[in-house]
């Protein structure tokens, strides 16, 4: 069974709802009417209007406001009626159907949520860059930079393509290249990057069969992280999983992939009776789970496998249904599989990062990122790529003329976008 509405517990400590006592609250008021209005004249002496302009809409993208669910007020009451404390409380409205795939989380800034994704990773130490994770330990401290892992751990959801199952069992699929599969234990890895879930939605999940998956959504459960893309039935592996944070915002999650590209593939497909994942070369049932997710008030977001492997131009399957799931409702796409990195473009509105890339993946020099979307109560989204390089089985984020190196390539790829010096995306 699926673990029900798991918190996250992040570095940082309890961000619960606090308020102060009354003398404090007419301090920090008065201390924000005087320092606020000093600031925007500093700010005011920094940047030209114009710049100004051009900072506040970079950083802006809107989206018709997010629903909050319903908050009910509880005040203490002391002695001669002043409030000692009060604590907002959210009455979550959560359909049966989804209870076991819903968690209610905390977030560093009651005004948003953040969330960050990267792409493809390995830890089967039969490859060069998995033997790298178990000479450190079993822990992504020295194969993934800090700064990188500090942003990983500081979002309020982190996904990652996990690229392979996690078990001792299982058999080889027979004929084919490359088959993965990593210890159990490496899943304490994802706990050191600060991953909170992971889609197995990709052409590797069933490299060792029907045993070695249902083994890793057990393994998985076991570390606290949350998988979707696949399950022990369909209902299973195309159930979209929800977070709810304790401002009332609902974020969706859906992943399927689209490879590989034939009737009867290597990875099997779940079925009513049998475990595999969801795939969406006929994106019927995608489009459905898209739509259902919308009419729940959630911002969905969809993170598909599909592609052509180490090309960066996008193919006709991407571009097509990437308007299908605009259509549908997505609010955000984020693709992989190609192993590099695609272009980024608006598809009706909605941001379409059609390749992550390789993460940790293979001890190729390759240009990859963490891309980083903050959603706020008020619809308002920001999209930021922290550029970063693949190379001899670590990654690190790039600064300076190679963080630019890789904003202008980007650059390049993406005519319908613009990216600025601090890595935020918006439209043209």
């Amino acid at each position: 069974m699926r673990k029900k509405r798991r918190e996250k517990n992040r570095i940082g400590g309890n961000r619960r709802y606090k308020s102060a006592i009354l003398a404090f609250t007419v301090t920090f008021f008065l201390i924000l009417a005087v320092s606020i209005p000093a600031m925007i004249i500093v700010s005011g002496k920094n940047k030209s209007g114009a710049e100004k302009d051009k900072f506040t809409d970079s950083l802006s993208m809107k989206w018709e406001a997010i629903p909050s669910d319903e908050k009910i007020v509880k005040a203490d009451i002391v002695e001669g009626g002043e409030t000692q404390e009060t604590e907002t409380v959210i009455q979550y409205d959560i359909p049966k159907e989804d209870e076991e795939y819903t968690h209610i989380i905390e977030t560093a800034d009651d005004g948003s949520v953040t969330i960050g994704f990267v792409g493809d990773i390995l830890f089967d130490d039969n490859y060069a860059v998995g033997n790298t994770f178990r000479k450190n330990g079993n822990t992504a401290e020295g194969v993934i930079g800090s700064s990188l892992l500090e942003k990983m751990r500081n979002v309020d959801i982190m996904m990652v393509n996990n690229e392979f199952p996690y078990s001792n069992r299982g058999t080889p699929t027979e004929g084919k290249t490359y088959t993965f599969r990593a210890r159990p234990e490496t899943a304490q890895i994802l706990g050191t990057m600060g991953v909170d879930i992971v889609g197995l939605a990709n052409n590797h999940a069933y490299d060792h069969g029907e045993q070695a998956l249902l083994d890793t959504f057990d393994i998985l459960d076991s570390v606290g992280v949350e998988y979707v893309g696949a399950g022990r039935n369909i209902d299973e592996a195309s159930h979209t999983v929800y977070y709810i944070t304790e401002s009332g915002m609902k974020i969706a999650f859906i992943c399927a992939t689209q490879i590989e590209r034939l009737s009867n593939p290597d990875t099997k497909e779940a079925t009513a009776t049998s475990a595999g994942v969801f795939r969406c070369l006929d994106d019927t049932l995608l489009l459905e789970r898209i739509r259902q997710a919308k009419e729940k008030n959630a911002f969905v977001i969809v993170f598909v496998h599909w592609g052509t492997e180490g090309t960066s131009e996008i193919d006709y399957l991407q571009r097509d249904q990437s308007k299908e799931m605009a259509e549908a409702g997505a609010d955000l796409i984020i693709g992989g599989h190609p192993h590099v990195l695609q272009k980024i473009d608006y598809v009706q509105g909605v941001p379409v990062v059609y390749s992550l890339g390789n993460y940790i993946f293979n001890s190729k020099t390759l240009d990859t990122c963490m891309i980083i979307s903050t959603i706020h109560t008020d619809g308002t989204v920001n999209l930021q790529m922290v550029p970063a390089v693949q190379s001899g089985c670590s990654v690190n984020e790039a600064f300076d003329s190679e963080a630019q190196r890789i904003f202008n390539y980007m650059q390049s790829l993406s005519p319908g976008i613009a990216i600025d010096a601090g890595g935020y995306i918006y439209s043209k």
